[in-house]
């Protein structure tokens, strides 16, 4: 199974990460309830086996615990993928949630980027800042190695159009690591990097 495990301890946060890219239990804590929902989204979506513990400074606000989570779990992702042979590579998806509509592209190509088009009406969704949603992205897609393009389109709730964010990368992600012949890497230079 591929799968694998990364932590971070720093004085603003402790995090512990486990991930199976085929499937597995779901267990999410971050002290932050809205960012619970969009992690177990994020993994029932993908069809990803996911763990996530994190302590943090969440007298300060909620900052540090989302970013730092991002990069632990981009970490996780990394690893876990390995030299990226025998995977599709390539995903994108669009997903509605009520008025709103998200979009997601993804290559697993380790070189990492991020293109994220959205804002969002409200500025907080129980204890996470809707601004932060473009931070967790941005530290993921750095840390795993991922050039992601997210893009709301449209809404009126800031809850939806995150959660429509969220379940489109992680459909684009389903996509992307699927395995295919499990032996090449799907990249003209031979290797991704």
């Amino acid at each position: 199974m591929r799968s694998a495990q990364a932590e971070r301890k720093t004085k603003e946060t402790q995090i512990s990460v486990c991930v199976q890219l085929d499937g597995g239990t779901v267990s999410i804590f971050t002290g932050i309830g809205f960012f619970d929902h969009m992690l177990t989204a994020l993994a029932t979506h993908g069809g990803f086996g996911l763990t996530v513990n994190t302590v943090g400074d969440l007298e300060v606000d909620c900052h540090h615990t989302v970013e730092d989570t991002g990069i632990v779990l981009g970490q996780a992702f990394a690893k876990a993928l390995g030299d990226k042979s025998g995977i599709a590579r390539y995903g994108s998806f669009f997903v509605p949630m009520d008025e709103s509509l998200s979009f997601a592209s993804v290559d697993v190509s380790g070189r990492p980027f991020l293109v994220f088009d959205g804002s969002f009406p409200q500025e907080r969704v129980g204890g996470f800042d809707a601004c932060m949603c473009k931070e967790f992205f941005r530290a993921f897609a750095f840390a795993a190695g991922l050039t992601l393009h997210v893009r709301v389109l449209y809404g009126e709730n800031s809850h939806h159009m995150i959660e429509a964010v969220f379940k489109a990368v992680a459909h684009a992600l389903k996509a992307a690591v699927a395995v295919t012949d499990g032996t090449t890497v799907l990249s003209t230079k031979g290797a991704l990097d």
